[in-house]
């Protein structure tokens, strides 16, 4: 449980937690956790109901009770009293999801890797960042021209029916596939009863035919 994020916690007691104390706590005390970490999931979902606003903050204050009575004093502060706020806050604001900080550490995480001058680090993430969007810009307005710098790779070549020693590569037609799945099946002992079933089939539902008749049905089919 050593180096986890805040997102991380919110998923273990969301998910994980109801499931992994169902039973090794005494049942009030399950109850009351239980009822905790779907209370967070219910308020973290993307899809609200605005009816059942009101039964999700009566059931904080409950559950608030519930912690109250089988917890000590020590395990509350003002983080434990702020759930009582979130429903309001959400009725005020919208959805917890849209208003979440999870993205934009996880930006600054990327800007951090920008820093090369430890001495500067905003002057290096700004220059770092300012290269990038340059970039990204050159690279979608002329999106169709020959990448400079960048080693062709040997696959785009046998894509458009070349190998590597640029021969190129005959792509068969139809037909000629479906000869060579046709010489496969024949050649295959495993499929040989199935064969030779097809064949009798086909040579006895057109009896009139001749021979050769039958043998491209049979075949074709």
């Amino acid at each position: 449980m050593v180096g986890l994020k805040s997102h991380d916690c919110h998923v273990l007691m969301q998910q994980l937690l109801a499931v992994a104390i169902r039973d090794i706590l005494p049942n009030k005390v399950r109850l009351a956790i239980i009822r905790l970490c779907f209370f967070f999931n219910a308020i973290c979902s993307k899809v609200l109901d605005l009816v059942k606003l009101d039964e999700l903050e009566n059931e904080a204050g409950i559950i608030l009770c519930l912690l109250k009575m089988y917890f000590p004093p020590a395990f509350f502060d003002i983080m434990v009293h702020l759930i009582v706020h979130l429903v309001r806050e959400i009725k005020c604001c919208g959805p917890i999801f849209l208003r979440w900080i999870y993205p934009v550490e996880r930006y600054m995480k990327i800007l951090k890797g920008y820093t090369k001058n430890l001495h500067r680090l905003e002057a290096s993430i700004v220059e770092r960042y300012i290269a990038e969007e340059a970039i990204e810009f050159c690279s979608e307005y002329i999106e169709n021209d020959k990448l400079v710098g960048l080693p062709e790779s040997w696959h785009d070549d046998r894509v458009d029916g070349k190998d590597s020693r640029e021969l190129h590569v005959i792509t068969p037609s139809v037909e000629d596939l479906l000869q060579a799945h046709l010489y496969v099946l024949n050649d295959s002992n495993e499929v040989l009863s199935y064969i030779l079933q097809h064949e009798g089939l086909v040579n006895k539902s057109n009896p009139k035919m001749s021979k050769n008749w039958v043998l491209k049905k049979h075949n074709k089919t």
